[in-house]
């Protein structure tokens, strides 16, 4: 998220709307106060009402868009003796 004065806005505006399409948070503020937030525009994209509030909240960052097709593909690693597996099981036993 960036913050900048209206001032700074008024004369970088470009800049800035440049920052917004490439999925950035930038909040305006008035003598040091928040006063607006420039977000980029969703199409009208439906979400969860829950999910649109957590977000608001502050407590989740909505996604910018589409995974890289390389995040999509199988792991390359082998683990055929499920080693990776159980040392998960066990760690979830195990607790915080």
């Amino acid at each position: 998220m960036t913050q900048v004065a209206i001032s700074e806005l008024k004369a970088k505006l470009s800049s800035y709307l440049d920052k917004v399409k490439a999925g950035q948070e930038v909040v305006v503020t008035d003598r040091g106060r928040p006063v607006a937030r420039l977000v980029p525009y969703d199409e009208g994209r439906k979400r969860d009402p829950d999910i649109e509030r957590l977000a608001r909240a502050g407590l989740i960052r909505l996604g910018r868009g589409r995974l890289r097709d390389e995040l999509l593909q199988p792991s390359p690693v082998k683990d055929p003796e499920g080693k990776v597996r159980q040392a998960l099981l066990e760690e979830r036993e195990e607790g915080p």
